[in-house]
């Protein structure tokens, strides 16, 4: 079943949540351990990340460096099928990314996907590499995702980047795109951000998953300027629960977020780690029972491969 039909027919808050791809060398049962405490909550769908490949120097002996590309974890495809033939029940949502991909190899893998029988794609820009200061798309690769997403519409509608195949098959495929309630860093203002957000819609995205957040009022105010502005599709929030001493700084940081002054009152307490568990998970079904009470359409949690935080605020949430 397609996302935007579970979202339009969900009586009640949806529970999904996101995992990362293992690292290469890790094998698939590390996936399913994460999985599986989570699936008493009746997830309806599971998101698979991906990040794109990276370019290393390795330097030798002789003082020479060699460039060498890398790709530290296994594609969506592979991952999303295995999840698809352990839990058949629940829908797979695979990223896909500008970045690393050519159109023509974005192609392959929505055909890869579409023979699979997946329905739903996050379609995504993605982040620079860390060796770049600002993201580089590939040559004939998609620089902004509405690229990517009209690309994914023009294959819903039998048009292929080879325009002179005869008899084309359509696909089918729902598309969520992301949103942020505190603006794209590199936007350089909230209401540019909310028109490239609206393009990405008006492209045919069907739903929209927030970066996460950790004040709630962020969310609703997003969500009010959204509709404003005339983007009517299903915002659902994402959610991630702090976790270790060094998320303190380093999710502002890298996310350009802020975190609420009630809330690094309470962190600021935590001497180790398992103290910023427990304050994360306290916090996160603090936002998660008010998000639901205002009726969200469903809660998306980042796990980033750790369920144990997740299972818990679930158990007091759904």
């Amino acid at each position: 079943m397609k996302v935007i039909d579970l979202l339009n027919k969900g009586r009640e808050t949806l529970f999904s949540f996101e995992l990362l791809p293992p690292l290469k060398g890790k094998n698939i049962e590390s996936i399913y351990r994460a999985i599986d405490p989570l699936m008493e909550f009746d997830p309806k769908h599971i998101n698979i990340t991906y990040h794109q490949q990276e370019v290393i120097y390795k330097k030798h002996k002789s003082g020479l460096l060699e460039k060498r590309t890398v790709r530290k974890r296994p594609g969506t495809v592979a991952i999303s099928a295995a999840i698809k033939y352990k839990y058949p029940k629940v829908e797979v949502v695979p990223h896909l990314i500008c970045g690393g991909f050519s159109m023509s190899e974005t192609e392959y893998a929505l055909i890869d996907l579409h023979f699979l029988g997946i329905k739903n794609i996050l379609a995504l820009r993605g982040d620079p590499t860390r060796y770049q200061k600002y993201f580089e798309p590939e040559p004939e690769g998609h620089e902004y995702a509405v690229g990517l997403v009209s690309q994914i519409m023009n294959m819903n509608q039998g048009r292929y980047l080879d325009e002179d195949l005869e008899n084309s098959t359509s696909t089918d495929f729902c598309v969520g795109v992301a949103g942020y309630p505190e603006k794209h860093f590199e936007a350089p203002n909230f209401a540019t951000d909310l028109r490239h957000l609206k393009e990405k819609v008006d492209a045919g995205a069907s739903y929209i998953v927030t970066q996460m957040f950790f004040d709630n009022s962020k969310y609703f105010e997003f969500v009010r300027k959204c509709r404003e502005a005339g983007i009517n599709v299903p915002i659902v929030p994402g959610l991630k629960p702090i976790s270790r001493l060094k998320d303190i700084q380093q999710i502002p940081q890298t996310f350009h977020i802020s975190l609420p002054e009630e809330f690094t009152n309470e962190l600021d307490k935590c001497k180790e780690d398992a103290e910023v568990f427990q304050c994360g998970i306290e916090w996160c079904i603090k936002q998660s029972k008010e998000l639901k009470a205002a009726g969200v359409p469903a809660l998306h949690y980042f796990t980033i491969g750790v369920s144990e935080n997740i299972r818990v605020i679930a158990k007091n949430v759904f």
